[in-house]
């Protein structure tokens, strides 16, 4: 089901609809960020356009990448003439300026590795793009990664390995900071435990 039908079952009794702040993209599991309140909702979504937040995301990928960690700076643009209308590829001439950081956490020798990814910018796909244009395909992300990203040996391949793990931010009532975490779902607890992937360090 779509999360704007379910919003009215999160009242809780309280008065006000509780309002969804961000998004995820299909596939993509972890913390949703939901405001109780329209005045709080206000704040939080100029929290996001004003590029105060910070997102921490887990990917589970095909290959390592060749630096421990670094930067992505590649612009992404729709696809033209694809059936997926939100299909994205890198477009270095009319794109839309992309960036996203990445640190290992850990790796399985040269088959597969486990990121920490901050998003930037927050263009559609864009951390599946992304890692895919440096070799690096999500696991279970076979519409960027092709046939290289749905690995044969792992019983959860097919399943896209993202998570919206953190999510760092002003807290709406102007006191501090809001820190809410996210643990990830059972595939990809599953598969990090039988690569062997220490999740320490993000």
């Amino acid at each position: 089901r779509h999360l704007d039908g379910m919003l009215d079952a999160l009242r809780f009794g309280f008065e006000d609809r509780p309002r969804l702040v961000h998004r995820l993209d299909k596939d993509t599991s972890g913390l949703l960020l939901i405001a109780r309140t329209g005045q709080a909702a206000k704040r939080l979504a100029e929290s996001f356009r004003q590029r105060e937040t910070e997102k921490l995301y887990w990917a589970v990928v095909v290959g390592v990448p060749q630096e421990k960690e670094g930067a992505i700076d590649l612009p992404l643009a729709k696809r033209p003439g694809a059936r997926d209308r939100e299909m994205m590829q890198v477009d270095k001439e009319e794109g839309q300026k992309a960036l996203t950081h990445f640190r290992e956490l850990d790796r399985l020798a040269k088959r597969a590795a486990l990121l920490a990814l901050w998003p930037r910018t927050g263009r559609t796909h864009q951390l599946r793009v992304h890692c895919a244009a440096i070799g690096c395909p999500i696991l279970g992300d076979g519409k960027y990664g092709g046939e290289e990203a749905l690995l044969a040996a792992v019983a959860d391949a097919r399943r896209l390995h993202l998570h919206a793990r953190r999510l760092l931010l002003p807290h709406p009532s102007g006191k501090g900071e809001l820190k809410v975490i996210a643990e990830p779902p059972p595939h990809f607890r599953r598969t990090v435990e039988a690569f062997g992937f220490s999740t320490d360090g993000d």
